[in-house]
């Protein structure tokens, strides 16, 4: 697409959470230490909260890579499951072999053996989920009895839930009091700052490859932070936007007007799009994707 134009060696504003973008910003810092010392405790359940978009499953794989050893990671990362499908789950994550005709009080028995096992040759099991806002009721529950298997000395299975604050919402209410009461550190992510933005849309530019002279000015990074409201996912597509306009234009950097039109044609930025506005930015990304199109095929159009 745009790299050559702008020196870039990879795209810098990509919408699959890749740790190798992952910058240490003080809410994504934080949330990585809580976890942390948590899962050093070796008790009950952990629980990171934030709004769509601002980074949960990125610290979520972040979290994952840098696991010492001795824990043994079980991820469902698509967790609407009824009560016997997330026990299914968690055995084959924790890789078990069973037959299928075994009714659910045998897998529940043969989840308990293999964390024994796996307990007694050292190892830490962490259940983590993404998306925990859509576990059904039910799966919820499943899920507090798991952390009933346990020893003497210290529970067997640890359970960190990473979901929207529909969780919060959800574990408010009387009948999860239970659940709620063994969630033992809990930390809820918020958007970025001004400054924080800024630094984000650098440090993602730098780390694809850009070199020289900023892409974004102060101007137009404030222009995005606002429009975004700090989440990081907005900020990505407002940004590729950006770029996009930029280069259908042949511009060596992204002015105010390539920012506000990606704001413009971006359905959750804010402020809200304006209907006449709407055609004028429908104009000018349909003539950036023309550019973008004659200069991939150069001879396509003659």
């Amino acid at each position: 697409m745009y790299l050559q134009h702008f020196g870039l060696a990879q795209a810098p504003f990509s919408l699959t959470p890749n740790t190798g973008f992952f910058f240490g910003l003080q809410p994504h810092v934080e949330a990585l230490q809580v976890l942390q010392i948590a899962l050093q405790t070796g008790e009950g359940f952990i629980k990171v909260t934030g709004e769509v978009g601002t980074g949960k499953t990125l610290i979520c794989r972040k979290l994952i890579n840098e696991l010492p050893e001795k824990f043994r990671c079980a991820y469902l990362p698509n967790p609407y499951l009824t009560p016997s499908e997330l026990r299914w789950a968690v055995a084959l994550e924790l890789g078990l072999k069973y037959a299928a005709n075994i009714d659910q009080q045998q897998l529940t028995s043969l989840i308990q053996q293999q964390l024994l096992a796996l307990s007694a040759h050292g190892h830490s099991i962490v259940l983590v989920l993404d998306e925990a806002q859509a576990l059904p009721d039910e799966s919820l529950e499943a899920l507090r009895l798991f952390t009933n298997l346990e020893t003497e000395q210290r529970k067997l299975l640890q359970v960190v839930l990473f979901g929207q604050p529909e969780l919060d919402d959800r574990l408010a209410l009387k009948s999860f009091r239970q659940l709620r009461q063994r969630i033992t550190f809990s930390y809820g992510l918020r958007p970025l700052t001004l400054d924080e933005s800024d630094a984000y849309i650098r440090h993602r530019l730098a780390v694809a490859g850009r070199q020289g002279e900023a892409l974004f000015g102060k101007r137009e990074t404030l222009k995005l932070a606002k429009a975004s409201r700090g989440i990081p996912r907005l900020i990505n597509i407002i940004a590729h936007k950006s770029l996009l306009l930029s280069f259908g234009e042949g511009c060596s950097t992204v002015a105010a007007k390539h920012c506000l039109a990606a704001i413009r044609d971006t359905e959750d930025a804010y402020p809200a799009r304006r209907r006449g506005w709407r055609w004028l930015t429908l104009s000018l990304m349909g003539s950036a994707l023309l550019a973008f199109g004659l200069k991939l095929l150069p001879g396509a159009w003659l």
